[in-house]
């Protein structure tokens, strides 16, 4: 297959996209990439043989986003749960997260996407915090799409970040004040990302795994049966069409007029 993951307009579209609507594609999409070590496993293969044979699914995922016009993409890519796996292992992830934004930053700027990281950033190597602030810093005009990836990324870490900053404020203001779910919203690594409104989880796992917890309180979910290297555009496509056959209620009792909480309408900046 191309590598690569630019629009695939002028080809023939799969036949899975004619069946979605257009008008009720969702958002914001986020991925729980799951399944590599065991995908490699179970070809008598080295972990690390899974985790490359996964950059094709992201290629794919991003495509398929594009294809569908969905606007936000967010890919969980190393947790803070992941700091704990073997070093060699550790050091293979990076290498290989610098390889890929290496190749496919020409097809980022090529295709109009906007890139950003959530999570410690801080935390990485050094050599890939450059590529990836070069990447970002590169791309921070685009608006049409965004794909964010979580590294060094713990939901609960995000939120106590977020907690922190609240208090570090309220000492610098010297006034007291009431929490809200608007304040803590604003503290988090993205505040300006909309809310997913779609999680897909690769493996069968029924686990969110620490990832996005705050904002993906109103997500619908799909699990896939399948490894995440054996992810391709079409499975997108059915989760699309699985989520657009569901009703979205938000705690109320009629579809028609219920919309969003207000903290999940955030708009991009």
């Amino acid at each position: 297959m191309k590598e690569g993951f630019g629009s695939t307009e002028g080809q023939e579209p799969h036949p899975l996209l004619r069946l979605v609507d257009p008008q009720r594609v969702p958002q914001h999409v986020a991925i729980i990439m799951d399944g590599n070590g065991r995908w490699a496993k179970s070809r008598g293969l080295p972990r690390i043989e899974g985790h490359k044979a996964g950059i094709e699914a992201v290629r794919q995922a991003v495509t398929a986003a594009g294809n569908l016009h969905v606007r936000y993409l967010t890919l969980y890519a190393f947790s803070m749960e992941n700091w704990k796996r073997p070093s060699a292992e550790v050091r293979a992830l990076f290498s290989l997260l610098r390889r890929f934004i290496t190749s496919e930053s020409r097809e980022i700027l090529k295709n109009g996407i906007r890139f950003r990281t959530i999570g410690r950033i801080d935390d990485l190597p050094a050599r890939v915090r450059s590529l990836l602030r070069d990447l970002e810093e590169r791309t921070k005009h685009f608006e049409e799409r965004t794909l964010t990836l979580a590294l060094s990324y713990g939901g609960r870490t995000e939120i106590a970040d977020a907690c922190n900053a609240l208090v570090a404020e309220a000492v610098r203001s010297g006034i007291p004040k009431e929490v809200t779910t608007e304040d803590v919203a604003r503290h988090l690594y993205a505040p300006d990302l909309p809310d997913p409104d779609l999680l897909i989880r690769t493996s069968g796992e029924y686990r969110i795994s620490n990832f996005l917890l705050w904002q993906i309180a109103y997500a619908e979910m799909v699990i896939l049966d399948i490894f995440w290297p054996d992810f391709r555009a079409e499975h997108f496509y059915e989760t699309v069409l699985d989520y657009q056959r569901r009703e979205r209620r938000y705690g109320g009792v009629s579809p028609s007029k219920a919309e969003p909480p207000e903290r999940t309408r955030r708009g991009a900046r």
